[in-house]
Formats: structure tokens, C-alpha cells, sequence
């Protein structure tokens, strides 16, 4: 079971496949397991190694309770010493929800060289939005909650926004531990907007988002202020739907993938 190390800090995660390299990064309280149940790996291991991560604090990662190990310079390292570990110069990056806002407010602002592409679903660079604030506080309600008496009443919660969860997502959220999203949480609201650096992102990048998703218009607006940036648009969705319908993401995807290799070829 690899792990990197970031000062003390160890990251779990595996590899599949065969290709050039694509770190897939999932959402907040989920593991590098909801990858395989939406039938990403399936498809993009064919043509790519994967790096699938579990996030710092969740899944078999370290799962640290104070706000300094939260700072995005340091998550931001967390990717580097992955690609260290395996001797990887330089890597894809895909990452949804929680793992989108890492994709801009760590990677891009600290680690960006290390990556030849960014794609970032269901998130924007400009931190939490207004829309998101009410729903963000209750989470952090429902966290301290569960520290105190059980991760349940986190999950209790989760179906209040998104209706019952797939029992993959249920057990997942059950398996976390509730201190360190609450840290988490509370930390990543303060991460400062990234916006300044968007004309600067000269790496190819994907964005895209259900229309129906709260950070959808900041997702959109985000690309055009991008110089290498594409953004798709799917509508009726909400932000858990999109990334669900595999079947309709997979074909940007890799389409997306696929010209980014060719560019890279003739460099």
C-alpha cells in the first residue's frame, strides 16, 4: 500500500494502468474508492496511469486536526511528494468538488509546474461562493455535532441536501473521521481567491460543471479569464449528479486528454 509523505504527513494512494500520468483527486468526504464506482478508472486506465489519491484526512491518508496542516501551500505539497515518490516529473491533474478547489487554490497557485493539464469539475478559484455560505455553515453545525456524538448526524445532514446516499457513499462518509473534516472545512473557507493568477494559467485546462450546481456560473466565468481554458456545461444537473453521470464526462475527458498529448508531443 504506497504512501507519500509530506513532513510527517502520509498520503495513500495506488496506481492503474498505463499511460502517461493523471492524478485523479476526489470530494470532500469521500476516498480514491468513488473513482472506481463511477466507472472512471475503468475507462481512463485503458489509456492512462492513474494516480488516484485519497485527499489528507480521508480514506487510509493521515487525517490531521490542526488548521496550520490545512494551508494550501502545504495540501499543495502533499501532490508533489506523490510524484516524487513515484519519480514522475510531470502529471495530469482531475480533480471534483473539494479536489477541483485544490486543482485552484493549491495546485495552481503553488504547484503548477509539476502539471501538464488541470481538469476541474464542480469548482471555482474565487473560494466558497455567497450561495454556498448558509449550507457551508450547517455543515460545520452538523460536523461539531458528530464529533461530539457520532459521525451520523453528519450523514443526517448530507441527505438533507442531497437526498439518500448510494450505500458506496454512505459507508464511505460513515468511515470518516469527524474531527478532521470539521478542521478541514473551517480551514479551506478561508483559502483566499486565486482569481489574479487565472490569466497567468497557461496550462491546458478543462473546466466544467452542472448547470444546476451552485458553483456553476463561478466555474464558467473562471475559464474566460483562463488563456488555455475550455468549459462544458451540463445541464439539469446538480453538483453530485455531474459527477455520477460518468458516461456523459468521460467523453470531454478524454477528448480533452487526447489533445493535451498531442500538444505535449510536439513540444
Amino acid at each position: 500500500m504506497p504512501f507519500a509523505n509530506n513532513n510527517g504527513v502520509k498520503i495513500h494512494y495506488e496506481v492503474e494502468g498505463q499511460g502517461p500520468p493523471l492524478i485523479l483527486q476526489h470530494g470532500a468526504g469521500g476516498n480514491l474508492e468513488s473513482w472506481y464506482e463511477r466507472g472512471y478508472v475503468q475507462e481512463l486506465a485503458k489509456d492512462y496511469r492513474l494516480i488516484l489519491v485519497d485527499a489528507r484526512g480521508h480514506g487510509r491518508s493521515d487525517k490531521p486536526h490542526e488548521s496550520a496542516a490545512w494551508r494550501p501551500d502545504i495540501v499543495a505539497r502533499d501532490y508533489v511528494a506523490i510524484l516524487d515518490d513515484l519519480g514522475v516529473q510531470k502529471a495530469g491533474y482531475f480533480g471534483y468538488s473539494m479536489g477541483g478547489r485544490i486543482g485552484f487554490q493549491a495546485i495552481a497557485k503553488y504547484a503548477l509546474p509539476r502539471f501538464s493539464s488541470l481538469i476541474i469539475g464542480g469548482a471555482t478559484p474565487y473560494g466558497f461562493m455567497e450561495v454556498e455560505k448558509s449550507a457551508l455553515q450547517e455543515r460545520i453545525a452538523a460536523l461539531e455535532l458528530s464529533v461530539k456524538s457520532g459521525i451520523n448526524a453528519y450523514i443526517t445532514f448530507l441527505e438533507k441536501i442531497y437526498g439518500t446516499l448510494s450505500p458506496e457513499m454512505k459507508e464511505s462518509e460513515l468511515a470518516n473521521d469527524p474531527q478532521a473534516l470539521l478542521t478541514m472545512f473551517k480551514s479551506t473557507v478561508a483559502w483566499p481567491s486565486v482569481e489574479n493568477i487565472l490569466p497567468a494559467i497557461t496550462t491546458p485546462c478543462l473546466v466544467f460543471a452542472g448547470d444546476a450546481d451552485p458553483r456553476y456560473a463561478g466555474a464558467r466565468e473562471c475559464s474566460l479569464h483562463m488563456p488555455k481554458a475550455t468549459f462544458i456545461s451540463f445541464p439539469h444537473l446538480n453538483h453530485l449528479q455531474c459527477l455520477d453521470r460518468s458516461d456523459l464526462v468521460l467523453p470531454h475527458v478524454k477528448k480533452f486528454l487526447a489533445e493535451v498529448s498531442k500538444s505535449l508531443l510536439k513540444e
